[in-house]
């Protein structure tokens, strides 16, 4: 049983959390009926993000956000350890960006309707190999409205926090689209709020950004050196903040 500090966090997080969750899903959806470009989209998505961390007592520290171009899309490539590296990962890059989500959270009314309206994009694991047709199909749409798009190259939160291989989608997503990727290294979200457990438990989580990396002329046989150059960066990075990679 945790501790009573955490269960008091736990309750005053899923309370805000919840209560920002319905507020701002009907913002969005009503923002995205009247203008789907809307850069008031941005804001109530950051908003809900700050409200998820602050209520949970995560503290967010940002490094390298100069690394960032305000007028270039990118595919941001990430390590996951939590559900609050999505929060986490639209405070750190403030620019139209969107994410992979599993099926089952567009089972969710009005939080279903909200994400479809603002481009989150639905992915169906058990759809196998027509997952990466409907999901490039979904990424393609997402691009061409100069959005873009954060992908957690291990596929899923370690439940023992331990950074594992990147997959390869991404990077050939990013060569296929001929953008540059963004690395951005995460830590101290698995402490705050560790995958599997309903525990809030907070505290200091940062979040660097590594200069983008392009791929302009690169061809799909280039994806693994991509990959593995990535996953270095990433992976030095997690090791001097003092996580484990795997």
């Amino acid at each position: 049983m945790p501790r009573p500090s955490t269960l008091y966090r736990t309750c005053i997080t899923w309370v805000a959390g919840v209560f920002a969750t319905i507020v701002g899903a009907l913002s969005v959806l009503v923002l995205a009926f009247v203008d789907p470009t809307s850069p008031r989209l941005e804001k109530v998505i950051r908003w809900w993000s700050r409200v998820w961390l602050e209520a949970s007592g995560t503290h967010l520290t940002i490094e390298g956000a100069e690394n960032i171009d305000a007028n270039q899309s990118y595919v941001v490539v990430a390590n996951h350890l939590s559900t609050l590296d999505i929060m986490v990962c639209f405070l750190a890059v403030p620019l139209p960006i969107r994410y992979l989500a599993k099926k089952e959270l567009f089972r969710i009314p009005l939080l279903a309707q909200a994400m479809r309206a603002v481009g989150i994009i639905e992915v169906d694991r058990e759809a196998r190999s027509a997952i990466h047709t409907s999901v490039n199909r979904q990424a393609k749409e997402l691009l061409e409205h100069k959005r873009s798009l954060i992908i957690y190259a291990e596929g899923t939160r370690p439940r023992d926090g331990v950074m594992k291989s990147f997959k390869k989608g991404a990077f050939t997503m990013a060569i296929g689209s001929q953008l540059p990727v963004l690395p951005l290294s995460i830590h101290g979200t698995y402490e705050a709020a560790a995958p599997g457990k309903p525990w809030f438990r907070g505290g200091p989580v940062t979040a660097i950004i590594d200069p983008a990396i392009p791929t302009k002329g690169l061809g799909p046989g280039d994806a693994d050196a991509l990959r593995s150059r990535v996953r270095e960066i990433i992976a030095k990075r997690v090791s001097d903040l003092g996580g484990p990679v795997g």
